[in-house]
């Protein structure tokens, strides 16, 4: 009416999954929204979806060869979910037509390899999101290196160009060269104590390799190169992408005995990920397995001891039997 004044606002924290009268009508028990009226109103989308665990980590069904699923249809939600998905089955399609083996990444190269595995192993009970918490391995799962990580196996599949390979070979072979300068080159204290003094971190009590100064929290790349002539002149070489090269020549320096450690256990992990179980047992008459571990294992039927010992309810009891009775 004339006169009246409104305000304009955007509702958060309220459920939009009700019918419009009932959001109307629980809007209204708010005393300072009793006037209320809604300009558009929330809503809420709902979705089925087929029990992933039916599916092989290419994503084909196990029922149904050549039949692959990706995305919601998988219980997941999001969009980077379903287009890490609709990858992979895409490549497995295009190889089921053409020839070849199966396309996979591990949990310990992709965040799409952790989230197929969960989906696969695990099944779902609610919409799944690829969180960071999920993977075990994520200082092998770097932003930094992903181009280290997947480029040359895009590459293999025809996915990635011959330039974008040969810009990843460069890289890898200047990165290498930087590590083996700090790795080789020796520091006098003569020569850098004052400038180490002048960043606030300890002076050198007798002379070391470049690597050990790198080591050093409170020193990086770009200070070192103030300081250290050759190490200027080393870095000045590099013509492209320089910044991004030094970056990871430095996180690989700095962290590589955290790196090392996680790749021991992954290497480890990947063992069990070659011994492969599925059609070897009729888990229903093995009865020193739980009573759990039988049921999940028959309905799931993993393809390793790996993805038998990552569902939920095995223990490791139950994959040591596996083990004794593979080992017969």
């Amino acid at each position: 009416p004339e006169g009246e004044t409104t305000q304009e606002y955007y509702l958060n924290g309220f459920s939009s999954s009700l019918p419009l009268d009932i959001q109307v009508k629980a809007l209204q028990e708010i005393p300072a929204l009793r006037d209320v009226r809604i300009y558009r109103p929330g809503y809420a989308i709902e979705y089925d979806y087929f029990d992933p665990t039916q599916l092989n980590h290419n994503l084909e069904t196990k029922q149904i060869s050549n039949l692959f699923f990706a995305g919601q249809i998988n219980g997941t939600t999001g969009y980077e979910e379903a287009g890490g998905q609709g990858l992979i089955a895409g490549i497995n399609a295009h190889i089921n037509c053409h020839g070849g083996a199966p396309f996979t990444l591990g949990r310990d190269e992709a965040y799409i390899g952790v989230l197929i595995d969960d989906l696969v192993t695990k099944g779902v009970d609610e919409p799944y999101r690829m969180f960071t918490s999920r993977a075990e391995y994520r200082i092998l799962l770097r932003q930094d290196d992903a181009d280290m990580r997947l480029t040359e196996r895009a590459y293999r599949l025809g996915l990635a160009k011959r330039g974008r390979y040969d810009l990843l070979m460069a890289k890898r072979d200047s990165v290498d060269r930087l590590i083996r300068f700090a790795q080789n080159y020796s520091i006098k204290p003569a020569y850098i104590n004052e400038g180490l003094e002048a960043l606030g971190t300890a002076p050198l009590k007798q002379g070391v390799r470049l690597i050990d100064l790198i080591l050093r929290p409170q020193l990086d790349m770009a200070k070192l190169s103030t300081l250290v002539p050759a190490l200027k002149q080393e870095i000045s070489v590099i013509k492209n992408r320089r910044e991004e090269i030094v970056e990871a020549a430095e996180i690989k320096m700095k962290y590589q005995g955290y790196i090392d450690r996680e790749k021991m256990i992954a290497d480890k992990i990947s063992r069990l990920e070659h011994i492969r179980i599925r059609g070897k047992f009729d888990y229903s008459q093995i009865h020193a397995l739980s009573t759990e571990a039988r049921q999940k294992l028959e309905r799931i039927d993993p393809e390793t001891i790996a993805q038998a010992s990552r569902i939920p309810g095995i223990s490791p009891s139950d994959i040591n039997i596996l083990l004794l009775l593979v080992g017969r």
